[in-house]
Order: C-alpha cells, then sequence, then structure tokens
C-alpha cells in the first residue's frame, strides 16, 4: 500500500487533517486506538469510526514477524514476512535504533553483501516500510531508523521518501534520526533536499579507488569516490547532518596503507564521520575479514591523522550476521530475480 493511498483512505472516509495525524501515529507507534486523552468516539467523525476497523485490517496484514534471533549485544533481527509471502528483515539496535529495509533483494549487486546477490525481486510500498518500524515498536522503543537493510533506498525513492515524511512527522523520529543510506545515486541527493522531512545521509564508501569501487559495486553510479564525497558534502552543509561514510573492511582489498593514504586525502576538512565496519563473513564470497588488531590500528592510525573515524561491529552479528542472511536461510534456495534489474541511470 502506498502511503498516499491510506491518506487517500482516510479522506474520504471523513477524516482532516488532525484525524488522519492521530491514525498515522497511532499506527506507526503501535499504538491501540484508545490512546491518548481524547476517545476515538469523541474525536473521530462518525464516517471515519466506520471506515476504520477496514483500514486498521489492511494496515495489520501488511507485514508479520515470521521469527525473532537475539543476538549477545541486546540486538534482535527480525525476518519480517509481507502479506505476498515474500520476507525481508529489519534489526533491532542497541540503545533505540532499528534498521529497515527498503527492497526485497537489491539491484547494485555489491561482491560482499547477501542481499545482493539474488537481484532485485520487488520495491517495498511506503507504508511496508513503516509497518516494520511498527512492528518493532511492539517489541521496545524505537527513536532511530536506518535505512541500511535489504536493497538500495535510492532506487525506491518515492516509497522510501514517502516512509521518511511519515516517519519524521506523523511518527516522531527527529529528522537527523533518520539515516538514508545509499551508494551514491544523484537523484537521491537531488530529492532528499526537496523534502520537509531531511534525512541524515550515509554513504557505501568502501574505497579511495574509482576502479575497485566500480568492482566491489558492480552496478552503482559511475561517479568517482572524490565525486561521490563532494555531493554528500553539499548536502551535508545544506542539512546541517554531517555524512556517515560507511566502509566495510575487507582483508587485503581495502585495508592496506595506500587506503589510509587515501582516505586522509579525500576526507581531511569534510563534514563527516567515517564508520569501518569488520566484514561479515557470507557464505560462498572470497572475502575475509581482517584482525581486530589490524582494525583497531587502521581506526587508530586515521583518528591520529584528524579523520574522525569509529570501528563499528554490526549488530547481531552471531544471529546471521549480513544483511540477508536470514531470509536466505529461511527461503532455503538462492533469490532469483523476476527479471533482470536494469542498471541505475548515470
Amino acid at each position: 500500500m502506498r502511503i498516499h493511498e491510506l491518506k487517500r483512505r482516510l479522506h474520504e472516509a471523513g477524516a482532516g487533517p488532525l484525524h488522519e495525524h492521530r491514525v498515522l501515529r497511532l499506527w506507526s507507534h503501535a499504538l491501540p486506538r484508545n490512546s491518548g486523552r481524547r476517545l476515538p468516539e469523541s474525536f473521530f467523525p462518525s464516517s471515519l469510526l466506520a471506515a476504520l476497523p477496514g483500514i486498521e485490517a489492511d494496515l495489520a496484514a501488511l507485514a508479520r514477524i515470521h521469527s525473532v534471533h537475539p543476538g549477545s549485544d541486546g540486538s534482535e533481527r527480525l525476518l519480517v514476512a509481507l502479506a505476498d509471502g515474500q520476507m525481508v528483515e529489519s534489526v533491532l539496535l542497541p540503545r533505540g535504533g532499528l534498521c529497515v529495509s527498503s527492497q526485497v533483494g537489491c539491484a547494485v549487486g555489491c561482491q560482499f553483501c547477501m542481499t545482493g546477490r539474488g537481484g532485485l525481486l520487488r520495491q517495498l510500498d511506503g507504508a511496508e516500510i513503516v509497518a516494520q518500524v511498527a512492528l518493532a515498536r511492539q517489541r521496545r522503543a524505537v527513536r532511530k531508523v536506518v535505512f541500511m537493510g535489504m536493497g538500495e533506498p535510492a532506487h525506491n525513492l518515492d516509497n522510501v521518501i514517502e516512509a521518511i515524511d511519515l516517519l519524521g512527522t506523523a511518527g516522531d523520529i527527529g529528522h537527523k534520526n533518520l539515516v538514508f543510506s545509499t551508494v551514491g545515486d544523484p537523484r537521491a541527493f537531488e530529492r532528499l533536499q526537496q523534502g520537509r522531512v531531511k534525512p541524515a545521509l550515509a554513504l557505501s564508501l568502501h574505497t579511495t579507488r574509482a576502479e575497485l569501487r566500480r568492482r566491489l559495486l558492480p552496478r552503482a553510479p559511475d561517479l568517482t569516490p572524490a565525486e561521490l564525497v563532494a555531493e554528500c558534502e553539499r548536502y551535508a552543509r545544506a542539512t546541517g547532518y554531517p555524512i556517515q561514510y560507511q566502509w566495510t573492511l575487507l582483508e587485503g582489498i581495502n585495508d592496506g596503507e595506500d587506503e589510509i593514504e587515501g582516505i586522509v586525502r579525500l576526507l581531511s576538512g569534510k563534514y563527516g564521520v567515517l564508520n569501518m565496519i569488520p566484514f561479515n563473513t557470507v557464505d560462498g564470497t572470497e572475502f575475509n575479514r581482517p584482525s581486530f588488531d589490524r582494525c583497531r590500528q587502521i581506526a587508530r592510525t586515521l583518528h591520529e591523522r584528524g579523520i574522525l573515524t569509529k570501528l563499528r561491529y554490526s549488530a547481531g552479528q552471531d544471529v546471521d550476521g549480513g544483511c540477508g542472511q536470514l531470509r536466505a536461510r529461511a527461503t532455503a534456495a538462492p533469490m532469483v530475480p523476476l527479471r533482470r534489474a536494469a542498471a541505475p541511470r548515470q
């Protein structure tokens, strides 16, 4: 369900702006209808009251939790079943965060990612994205939502922006606590600045070498790392939110001294933070994670060279590590795209 279709149904049922906001707030917060100071019977028009059971049933049918996989770090990986039987993953993070998916599969084909190995099956509607937040809030408080799960949000811009708008208003998520993660599609840089809710931005960088990036992210837009950082810097200065540069550490691939020097040249003086994430093991790939000592050495060296660097380990590594693995194991078969996904427009 598209969010604008949900709003149209509410309008047709007699909802005004305040009524619509309350319905969307109750849904996105996973609250019962009678929550709040005013009872529904004294606040909603009778036509809306009559329509609400059907609307609520349709919203509840969008998604359900298929299985829960608790991690020793306090995270929970949620395998979420959609109404058509497809599955996506959400991750409840420590300290009130939630990672959501925007697609079933992904067209980018990152070589170190399980999600990208099977291609793109379909886009998630905006309501299916918000439904992941509602399901997570049934389990614990959610104060931050990051679009870093299955899929490339820039390839599903309309639906992702609809979800961001709702979460940043009725969903009560602070705008800087909505994080749009992308491999760097120019359309995303432009569209995100136009919305009333402007999220923080995370860029999947992974290397300072253009040729290596093309190999690691074969269907990402063909922009050089320098061009990507320039786009990100403009967005950061316009919004006031520092960019989160994401770097998956791959042993012998992007953990060398040449990359350290390249990072210093590329990010010195930029308004951002570098998140270095040691690789999560994915069956059937040739990549390995550097030793913990090497990871710490890289982060320490960069910090000493003036690059704000954080060494992060993905939540829930003891419960199917990288995004896409829960789904792959649940379906017990590789994902086969319904059609060949077109490469992103350059």
